[in-house]
């Protein structure tokens, strides 16, 4: 009897036991971000998850990198992203302090655009000592290490052709002025260097004035009204990113100097393809931050599962003025789709 009841009580622990362990088979913790599911696996599948930081959240520019990460994630097994940041650009300290909280929890990776380059090289460097592999998302460090690849536009480049557009709408020649964003940042100063190298091809135009907008489009407003007064014969305007130029071209509009003052702008927010729609921005350098999300995410999943390194890569940019902004390529970076990614 004793035997029997031993039996009948092992059988029913085994059954109980079997329940169990197919209960926890089932149970799945799902991020809310990505919707991929988190479970355990060998190096090629194990749930990973990625901290995905810009240098602001909020702007137009920044969401569609996010959307770029966000397509990459849903094609991938296991990936989940955490998408945060600071509320403005200028916060170097609360975006230092994220990352570093970032580090502490252990992520398996960060993807992130440095809001200062000299600044965030040391959190690159503490991440990558923890066993964290890190990109670089649109702007990189001073310096950046070789172990952390940059997804970014071709800065320089671009800002010598910004400078080339704005001498063809001049004529080359006239008084213009520059709206740069922030002193610091790798691609502000990119950008600069490439704008100024673009202009001195031109002795006939003279640059009469330099403002930083601090990357609020409040400020490039109230800056470049300033300019407009203080040099009324002025006949173009180079502004170095979305704010900016979203600010200047209201200030030019209140002025009553739409369509006497060319505008070349950078980034491609709605507001500022209106501009270029309505005649108001002459062009715009249209960068892909969709492909910076999109890439920069892929290639640290890689590094992460494979080990294997990876280099830096230029995202590109087009060009878009009214006369293209309907070709398809054109509307592929305009209104980007993680059905028809413009990677």
């Amino acid at each position: 009897m004793q035997r029997l009841l031993a039996h009948g009580l092992t059988s029913m622990m085994l059954v109980v036991l079997v329940i169990v362990i197919t209960g926890c088979g089932a149970v799945q913790q799902v991020n809310s971000t990505s919707g991929n599911p988190k479970s355990g696996g060998d190096a090629a599948t194990k749930a990973l998850k990625i901290a995905v930081v810009p240098k602001a959240v909020g702007s137009d520019y920044w969401e569609v990198v996010h959307k770029g990460a966000d397509c990459a994630a849903s094609k991938l097994q296991n990936v989940s992203i955490q998408w945060d940041g600071v509320t403005a650009e200028t916060d170097v300290t609360g975006q230092v302090n994220l990352l570093k909280n970032f580090i502490t929890q252990g992520v398996d990776g960060i993807d992130y655009a440095a809001t200062d380059a000299k600044v965030l090289a040391q959190i690159s460097t503490q991440a990558t000592t923890a066993k964290i592999p890190v990109v670089n998302i649109d702007s990189g460090t001073d310096p950046q290490p070789g172990n952390v690849p940059l997804f970014a536009t071709d800065n320089v480049a671009s800002a010598v052709k910004a400078a080339d557009l704005l001498a063809t709408a001049l004529h080359e020649k006239g008084k213009v002025a520059f709206l740069p964003f922030l002193a610091g940042s790798s691609t502000n100063d990119q950008r600069a260097k490439g704008f100024l190298q673009g202009l001195a091809k031109y002795p006939n135009m003279q640059l009469v004035a330099t403002q930083y907008s601090q990357s609020d489009a409040n400020v490039a407003f109230r800056v470049t009204s300033d300019i407009l007064s203080a040099h009324p014969d002025i006949s173009g305007i180079f502004a170095a990113n979305e704010p900016g130029v979203i600010g200047a071209a209201k200030a030019v509009q209140k002025a009553g100097l739409t369509g006497k003052v060319v505008i070349i702008g950078w980034d491609a927010a709605p507001d500022e393809v209106k501009g270029v729609q309505s005649g108001e921005i002459t062009a715009l350098v249209v960068q892909n931050p969709f492909k910076m999300g999109y890439d920069s995410l892929n290639s640290i999943v890689k590094m992460i599962r494979t080990g294997g390194q990876v280099g830096n890569e230029d995202t590109g940019v087009t060009f878009v003025e009214k006369s293209n902004m309907n070709d398809p390529k054109t509307q592929a970076v305009l209104n980007p789709s993680c059905q028809n990614p413009p990677v």
